[in-house]
């Protein structure tokens, strides 16, 4: 008898969308309404995954990423990823005094998140992420991948969101 047999159906692992985001970008922000609606849509079939990718233009894009990273690290990933969106002109002017605004408002730790600001914690994780977006052909944000298709969103999100669902739903055809 096999393990798998013994303790039910296989599971399958959910299908990933990694989205390529700059906090301080207005289209990543504009974006959020299609990544609320595929959480909603899919829940924890489809795991929407943030990678960094900050643009030289925005000059606390790159902080903004390393304080997603620490925000993970307290478990408010998501959520302080949108609450900067939500803010990007203001980042623009507040820069990292903002960043702490947020982690406070979120109740996270913004003494710790200061820290790992000042210290660079998280910088290897963003320049992966900002590599392997460049590795991949990412040029602009945001930018999807998802069964290792690459939607660029930088210039127009129109349709982005139903091939992302066209896609997915290809990919969950075979869950039991």
């Amino acid at each position: 008898m096999n393990d798998s047999a013994a303790c039910g159906p296989a599971r399958t692992a959910p299908a990933v969308l990694d989205v390529w985001c700059e906090l301080q970008c207005p289209d990543c922000h504009a974006a959020l309404d299609d990544l609320r609606a595929l959480r909603e849509r899919y829940g924890d079939r489809l795991e929407i995954r943030l990678r960094h990718f900050p643009l030289e233009k925005h000059k606390h894009a790159y902080a903004a990423a390393q304080a997603a990273e620490e925000a993970v690290v307290q478990g408010q990933g998501w959520p302080f990823a949108e609450a900067v969106l939500a803010r990007t002109e203001e980042l623009g002017r507040s820069g990292e005094r903002l960043l702490l605004e947020i982690a406070d408002g979120l109740g996270l730790d913004a003494d710790e998140m200061d820290t790992a600001l000042i210290d660079g914690q998280h910088l290897l994780i963003v320049d992966a992420d900002q590599a392997e977006g460049k590795a991949i052909g990412v040029t602009g944000t945001p930018t999807y991948v998802i069964d290792g298709q690459r939607l660029d969103g930088g210039k127009s999100q129109e349709g982005l969101r139903a091939r992302i669902e066209e896609i997915a739903d290809r990919l969950l055809a075979g869950e039991g």
